[in-house]
């Protein structure tokens, strides 16, 4: 899907790390939430409540995900999951846009 209809979006932007990490929030009808981000290169530690899927439209990095001692690497076209209350790392090695699913 390269864009979404029928949604709202909030205004003010989420700004991480002096903002180098910068996303907008996406809401749709069915109640669920997305969030379109950009990150620039750098090392990145992430908290999250609710489960996401992380899917990169364009760039790369590498994740190490809770309970996994492995980083992985992740390019456009392609995404992890990370589950609920867990921390992740990322170490972004080129731009990259990223689009963020939130699952309840």
């Amino acid at each position: 899907m390269t864009e979404f209809k029928q949604v709202s979006v909030v205004k003010k932007a989420n700004v991480y790390f002096d903002g180098k990490v910068v996303s907008r929030t996406v809401k749709f009808e069915d109640g669920s939430v997305k969030t379109l981000g950009f990150m620039m290169p750098g090392e990145y530690d992430f908290n999250t409540d609710a489960a996401e899927v992380m899917e990169i439209l364009e760039g790369e990095l590498d994740v190490l995900l809770p309970g996994s001692e492995d980083w992985l690497r992740v390019k456009g076209g392609e995404s992890f999951d990370v589950p609920s209350n867990s921390n992740f790392q990322l170490k972004v090695r080129q731009m990259t846009d990223y689009c963020c699913s939130f699952i309840e």
